[in-house]
C-alpha cells in the first residue's frame, strides 16, 4: 500500500503521523510511504531520516494526498486538506466529529473511509488510541493551569503547592479518567489539595486505593460540582463519551460564582467542551476570560509538546497502520472489531452512532458498508 504523510497545518500543530521509525518498519513490511518535505522537522525529524527510513519526499501535501491509499495524520483534516480526499483513500487520525458537523460533512462528500483514532477500542474497554494524547493532555493541564493562575497571566496569583504557613491551591478535576488521572497525579506532585469528581464509584475505589489519603474523590453530582467548583482555584475539566459531544457540567452561574482570576481548563474541547463558557483556542492565543474566569482552551494541548506526543501516538498507532496497510481497511475492520469501531464515515454515510446521534444523523451499521 502507498502511505502519504502531510504536513499538520493546524496552528501550531508540530506533531507529525508517522516518525522515521515507523516508516521503517511499514517499508520493511513491503509498503512505500511518502512524506511531505518538512513535515517532521520541527520536531527533530529531518527529511533525511525519513528518506534514510525508506521514505519518499514529496514537496507538496497536494502530491502526498494525490498519490496516497492512506493517508496517516494526527489532527483533523482541515478545509483544505477535505478538498483534497477522495473517494476510496484512508484517512486515519483523530477527526472529533461529534462537534464538528462543517467536517463531518465535508468529509461525507469526499467518499472517503475516515477512521478515527479516538474512537478505537480495546479488550478491555479502552481507547488505546486517545489514551497516549490523554496522558500528555492530563499532565499538560495541571502545568498549564498553574501558569495561567500566576497573575501577569491574568489569575488570581496563587502558588499552585503553596508555601509553609500558605494554603495550597484547590484543584478539583472532572473525570477520573486517563486525562483525570494523570492530571490528578501531577497536582498532587505540586503538592495542591486534589479532588477528583467521577460517576463511577468503581473507578473512584480505583483511585482512592491507587493514591490513598492524598486524594480525595466524590461522587458526581450537580450539587457536588456546584460546590467544589465554586471553592476551586483551579478546575480542570476531563469528561469524556467515547465519539459524542462532552456534557456540559459547569453552567455559566457556576463559573460567575468563582472567584476572579480562578482558572479552567477544558481538556474535553476537542468534543464540545464540558464547560457552559468554553470555546476553542489555540497555542498561538490560548486563554480568554470569561465571566472573570481565566479559561485555557486549546483544541491539540499535547502539540505543544509536539515530540513526546508524536512518539507516544505512534507506538500506539502503529500496529493499525500496519493492520490496514498489510490487509487493506475492508479485512484490517472485518477481522478486529475493535479498529471497526473506529470507522466513522465510510463512502458518505455516518457509521460510528455516538457521532450520528450528536449531529442528528442516521448511522448506517460498519458491519453493513463492509458487506457491500
Amino acid at each position: 500500500m502507498l502511505i502519504g504523510v502531510p504536513k499538520e497545518v493546524k496552528t501550531h500543530e508540530y506533531r507529525v503521523g508517522l516518525v522515521p521509525g515507523s516508516v521503517r518498519e511499514l517499508v520493511h513490511h513491503g509498503h512505500q510511504v511518502v512524506v511531505e518535505t518538512g513535515a517532521g522537522a520541527e520536531i527533530g525529524f529531518d527529511d533525511a531520516a525519513y528518506e534514510a527510513a525508506g521514505a519518499g519526499i514529496l514537496k507538496q501535501a497536494a502530491d502526498v494526498f494525490a498519490v496516497s491509499e492512506l493517508i496517516v495524520k494526527v489532527k483533523e483534516p482541515q478545509p483544505q486538506e477535505v478538498a483534497m480526499l477522495r473517494e476510496d483513500q484512508v484517512l486515519f487520525t483523530y477527526l472529533h466529529l461529534a462537534a464538528d458537523r462543517v467536517q463531518a460533512e465535508g468529509l461525507m462528500r469526499s467518499g472517503v473511509v475516515a477512521i478515527a483514532y479516538e474512537t478505537v477500542t480495546d479488550a478491555r474497554g479502552g481507547l488505546p488510541l486517545l489514551a497516549p494524547m490523554s496522558e500528555v493532555a492530563g499532565r499538560m493541564s495541571v502545568q498549564v493551569g498553574a501558569h495561567c493562575l500566576e497573575k501577569e497571566q491574568g489569575g488570581i496569583g496563587v502558588l499552585l503547592g503553596g508555601v509553609p504557613g500558605v494554603a495550597a491551591a484547590k484543584v478539583v478535576i472532572l473525570g477520573g479518567g486517563v486525562a483525570g488521572t494523570n492530571a490528578a497525579r501531577v497536582a498532587m506532585g505540586m503538592e495542591a489539595y486534589v479532588t477528583v469528581i467521577d460517576r463511577s464509584l468503581p473507578r473512584l475505589y480505583e483511585l482512592d486505593m491507587q493514591f490513598g489519603s492524598q486524594l480525595h474523590t466524590l461522587f458526581s453530582t450537580v450539587e457536588t460540582i456546584e460546590r467544589e467548583v465554586v471553592a476551586a482555584d483551579l478546575v480542570i475539566g476531563a469528561v469524556l463519551v467515547p465519539g459524542a459531544a462532552a456534557p456540559k457540567l459547569v453552567t455559566r452561574d457556576m463559573i460567575r460564582a468563582m472567584r476572579p482570576g480562578t482558572v479552567v481548563v477544558d481538556i474535553s474541547i476537542d468534543q464540545g467542551g464540558c464547560f457552559e463558557t468554553s470555546r476553542p483556542t489555540t497555542h498561538a492565543a490560548p486563554t480568554y476570560i470569561a465571566e472573570g474566569v481565566v479559561h485555557y482552551c486549546v483544541t491539540n494541548m499535547p502539540g505543544a509538546v509536539a515530540r513526546t506526543s508524536t512518539v507516544a501516538l505512534n507506538n500506539a498507532t502503529l500496529p493499525f497502520v500496519l493492520a490496514i496497510a498489510d490487509h487493506g481497511w475492508r479485512r484490517a475492520l472485518s477481522e478486529d472489531a475493535h479498529l471497526r469501531q473506529g470507522l466513522n464515515i465510510c463512502r458518505g454515510r455516518v457509521t460510528h452512532p455516538a457521532v450520528a446521534h450528536a449531529l442528528g444523523l442516521l448511522a448506517t451499521a460498519p458491519e453493513r458498508v463492509l458487506a457491500e
